[in-house]
């Protein structure tokens, strides 16, 4: 008999569990052999660019129609967001509890803007098993401690992407229920479509490419400072950040008034990155946090040399200690440019080895062996 899984994911705006949840239910769909059958429910509308992906892939979704009382699919800011957060809260309450209870899903997994489902199967007790992806390193404030301590209490799961995640949660809650699963980024068959595609700036060969949301998180204004001082020592070094975000004006600012028109470019968003990372000499990530790095594993998957901060948390694993790439110590510029230098200095030999052992590392995050790794947690519950 097939079993039901739910995926609940509301956002707010363009990040990368976007891609992990929909590869995610790609993958039950391509490897499950018709044994699951996920479906996704959509909020307030946000899944609807999406729909035609879903739909060619024969996807169940499942519509709470609360569009009308979200004006905006996409929004920014810490505040709003919460806004935003509250509203599913109270508006979602009933659909999605009459869902549930029509539906009876064997599984429910939980992606961002989780109180809600984990509040309702706390009062009501769900026959669904709620498996709780944890998408990052959570801060364990007072307020959520004392939440999770109550609620997780009817949780089957709960997943994390990187070890130093799990390993984290250890130390809180019952490491029974916590089993490492890794996101599923590496999408074979998109990857080999966009790669055919060529990129505008072909004829530079010394392309360097930063990838993601132009936020404080992603620390670009850091990247800028140091690329500063590599562009005045070799100007035929060029940057590309690719993103947008409310961080534009000031980045843009920034090249400006060092006159770095020439060197560095806002590039915005853009829906193939593969014809960057394919043609850049080394892929460069600056961030104060992540958890794992999708593009980190894009990058090593492309064939990139990585250069990234030592942030928490998945970097360190990613590039396993500086085996798959160079690490310098987050928001360091010292660090950073003497890391840089030691890049450019290395021998062929030493670079080859770095790609082939990130290339590996990177086929852990492929939609097969993200389905491998959730298929026991499946079949063992």
């Amino acid at each position: 008999m097939k079993k039901k899984i739910f995926y609940w994911s509301p956002f707010f705006s363009d990040i990368a569990t976007i891609k992990a949840v929909l590869n995610s239910v790609l993958s039950i769909k391509k490897f499950s052999k018709n044994n699951f059958v996920p479906t996704i429910i959509n909020v307030f509308g946000e899944w609807d660019e999406f729909k035609k992906i879903i739909q060619d892939n024969q996807i169940e979704i499942i519509d709470l129609r609360l569009n009308k009382y979200f004006k905006k699919k996409k929004i920014n800011g810490f505040f709003l967001s919460r806004y935003y957060q509250i509203k599913i809260f109270f508006l979602a309450f009933l659909p999605l509890f009459f869902t549930i209870k029509k539906n009876k899903p064997d599984f429910f997994i939980l992606h961002l803007v989780t109180s809600l489902p984990l509040f309702l199967n706390y009062l009501f007790n769900f026959k669904s098993k709620i498996i709780l992806r944890i998408s990052g390193l959570p801060k364990l404030n007072i307020i959520r401690k004392l939440f999770w301590s109550v609620v997780l209490k009817k949780v089957s799961i709960i997943t994390t992407p990187t070890l130093a995640t799990k390993n984290h949660l250890k130390n809180n809650f019952n490491q029974n229920q916590i089993y490492l699963v890794r996101d599923p980024i590496i999408n074979l068959r998109e990857i080999y479509k966009k790669r055919i595609e060529i990129i505008k700036h072909k004829e530079n060969k010394n392309i360097y490419v930063a990838i993601g949301r132009l936020t404080k998180q992603k620390n670009f204004l850091f990247l800028l400072k140091c690329f500063k001082s590599i562009v005045y020592n070799n100007p035929n070094n060029h940057l590309y950040i690719l993103g947008d975000g409310e961080d534009y004006e000031k980045l843009k600012e920034f090249i400006i008034k060092y006159n770095l028109e020439n060197n560095i470019f806002l590039e915005g968003y853009q829906e193939n990155i593969y014809q960057y990372l394919l043609r850049a000499k080394s892929f460069i990530l600056t961030s104060l946090w992540e958890d794992p790095g999708f593009v980190l594993v894009e990058a090593s998957y492309s064939n990139a040399t990585l250069i990234s901060s030592d942030c928490d948390n998945g970097p360190l694993e990613i590039l396993e200690n500086g085996n798959n790439g160079f690490l310098f110590k987050s928001n360091n510029i010292d660090s950073f440019l003497k890391v840089f230098s030691e890049f450019e200095k290395s021998d062929i030999t030493n670079i080859k080895q770095k790609k082939i052992n990130a290339k590996k590392m990177s086929k852990k995050f492929s939609l097969f062996s993200h389905f491998t790794q959730l298929n026991k947690i499946l079949e063992s519950n």
